[in-house]
């Protein structure tokens, strides 16, 4: 068993460690506030974070498999033939996942 003071001393640290992690954030947003690169990042980061989606999601399509990766190139069509033809992202996103979820079933 360890010794009391052992245990407060690395509970302590953990206190401290874990005040620390959560408080930097608004340390960090207070000092870089009127920071030019944090508007660009602001505006640029959705845009990057739903590219890496995409790509990842159409990279994990199987072209091997029994339906030959039928539903996941379908729903990936109809989601860019829907934004392109309403403008509407949440529209897209519902017509290619229910395309590519219907096709995947019935194959």
């Amino acid at each position: 068993m360890p010794e009391p003071g052992y245990v407060a001393g690395a509970l302590a640290a953990a206190v401290a460690v874990t005040v620390a992690l959560r408080a930097l954030p608004f340390v960090a947003k207070a000092a870089v506030k009127d920071s030019p690169l944090l508007a660009d990042l602001g505006r640029w980061m959705p845009l990057g974070a739903v590219t890496v989606l995409a790509v990842y999601g159409v990279s994990r399509i199987d072209l091997t498999g029994p339906d030959r990766g039928a539903g996941g190139l379908l729903g990936v069509a109809v989601t860019i033939a829907v934004h392109l033809w309403r403008h509407n992202l949440l529209l897209s996103i519902v017509a290619g996942t229910t395309v590519c979820v219907a096709v995947s079933s019935l194959l």
